[in-house]
């Protein structure tokens, strides 16, 4: 079971510039090990391709090297990836196979079951590492969420 106070959850865009995503990747690296060095054991990952999946696989790789930490997926629905590529749903499937635990916060897509899905996320986190590049975006409004629900947020796009 997740530990509020021990748990940090990952918010993003699908599409990052492809000429940010390093200097990204660096800062989500130094943020996930800061948290890790203050307690930090729960990940959660919307699944959502971009950020979300970028996140997970840190963690994953987090854990290959011997770090004690979990790597949980709260997803929207059971078929999040209907409409994906091949490509696309065999990296999902396979960072899936490597989750300490995954909810599904819907059985069916549904209007609203992506926001539903944050929301879960946020109100189970007590950090929230963001990849926030522009407003009017549903990474824009969880991350307003969080602060609302005093969560710590770190944009590391900024």
């Amino acid at each position: 079971m997740m530990d509020r106070k021990r748990a940090c959850c990952f918010i993003g865009h699908r599409k990052l510039p492809k000429g940010k995503i390093g200097n990204i990747v660096k800062r989500l690296d130094q943020e996930i090990d800061n948290l890790i060095s203050q307690g930090v054991t729960d990940f959660i990952s919307g699944g959502a391709l971009g950020f979300d999946q970028i996140a997970a696989s840190l963690i994953v790789a987090k854990k290959e090297m011997g770090h004690s930490v979990r790597l949980i997926f709260a997803l929207p629905c059971t078929n999040q990836d209907k409409k994906w590529k091949a490509d696309q749903k065999r990296l999902y499937h396979n960072l899936l196979a490597e989750a300490d635990e995954v909810i599904y916060v819907s059985e069916e897509y549904a209007n609203g079951c992506m926001k539903k899905r944050n929301r879960f996320m946020v109100d189970n986190s007590a950090y929230c590492i963001c990849a926030r590049l522009h407003g009017f975006s549903g990474t824009d409004q969880t991350a307003k969420y969080a602060k609302q629900k005093s969560v710590r947020v770190i944009n590391i796009a900024e």
